[in-house]
């Protein structure tokens, strides 16, 4: 196992000059034996995800849009001690059919690469990077559009490749 790359410079240019073959990856997991390829993954989270102190980045919180569910909104809400009505005008953005975000990128609630709603954070966030969930080979499309915003989903992907095989 190789150090882990925590530069988000460093991740970036990594991942823009493997575009192609991290296209060739993910195509070769598609044909791995799913339970498998879960089980390889969530071993390899739980190893790397340790050596990555994720408010030394908050990538994600700076750039991702956080949906957010009814229960969760009135659950801030009355974290914050606002009226749900107050909460909503000052951080929801709705679409027409109900379904509502976070209305900036970073997100309100990081402060110095922590999230100060973190007992109460949204459910997005609690999950994120989603490695520890069964069927990833149903989910490649969005790991890989997280690879360069994440240490821990880049770390896992480029250990993956020697697991695996691939190349």
């Amino acid at each position: 196992m190789q150090l882990v790359e925590t530069d988000l410079e460093k991740i970036l240019f990594k991942t823009t000059i493997d575009e192609k073959t991290n296209d060739r990856f993910s195509d070769f997991l598609t044909k791995l034996d799913s339970a498998a390829l879960d089980e390889a993954i969530i071993r390899l989270e739980k190893i790397i995800a340790p050596q990555i102190d994720c408010t030394s980045c908050g990538n994600c919180c700076k750039s991702l849009m956080i949906n957010v569910e009814e229960i969760e909104a009135v659950n801030v809400a009355n974290f914050l001690k606002l009226e749900r009505k107050e909460f909503d005008k000052k951080f929801i953005e709705k679409s027409e059919n109900g379904k509502m975000v976070i209305n900036k990128i970073p997100c309100h609630f990081l402060e110095d690469n922590k999230c100060t709603i973190y007992q109460n954070r949204f459910a997005g966030c609690k999950e994120f990077p989603a490695l520890h969930l069964p069927q990833i080979q149903k989910r490649l499309f969005t790991v890989f559009m997280h690879y360069a915003r994440c240490p821990i989903i880049f770390n896992v992907m480029e250990e993956l490749k020697d697991v695996v095989g691939f190349e």
